[in-house]
């Protein structure tokens, strides 16, 4: 093999390392970007929308109740209803502001995208980011309505 013919087949290979390694880095920068655009953004939202997904898609109502009541959950499975029953910590009262110990947007919207470290929920990653900033301007309804009659 000759030189030059030697150096054509390693620029191919530096080529198809770059192009490889480009196609994998870029998606997870993408992904992560658009989580931090999620987290970040302030797009329009429309707390009734987010009623039917804090009801809905969400499952939110499964452990914190219809409309953030929780002593008006769906109707649930006896097995589900059995595990929400034994979670320590119990879900919390989002209708109770004193209660709630995530006291930023962004600390709830994290919360529902990863989770909630030291308890029973679960990561939602389904939710989309107008979904998610449908649900928050919800829980802040609930958080003033909960407020006006908690005092």
């Amino acid at each position: 093999m000759t030189s030059s013919k030697r150096k054509v087949g390693l620029w191919r290979a530096v080529v198809l390392f770059v192009g490889v390694a480009w196609c994998v880095w870029l998606p997870q920068q993408s992904v992560s970007a658009g989580f931090q655009r999620g987290l970040n953004a302030k797009p329009k939202s429309n707390a009734e929308t987010g009623r039917s997904v804090f009801n809905g898609k969400g499952a939110c109502s499964s452990c914190h109740g219809v409309d953030g009541y929780l002593d008006k959950r769906p109707q649930l499975a006896s097995d589900t209803a059995a595990f929400i029953a034994r979670l320590n910590p119990q879900p919390s009262d989002l209708r109770n502001p004193k209660t709630l110990r995530l006291k930023s947007d962004k600390a709830r919207a994290k919360a529902i995208r990863e989770g909630h470290s030291g308890t029973g929920m679960f990561p939602d990653t389904r939710m989309t980011n107008q979904e998610l900033a449908d649900t928050l301007a919800y829980l802040a309804i609930l958080r003033r309505e909960g407020g006006s009659t908690r005092r």
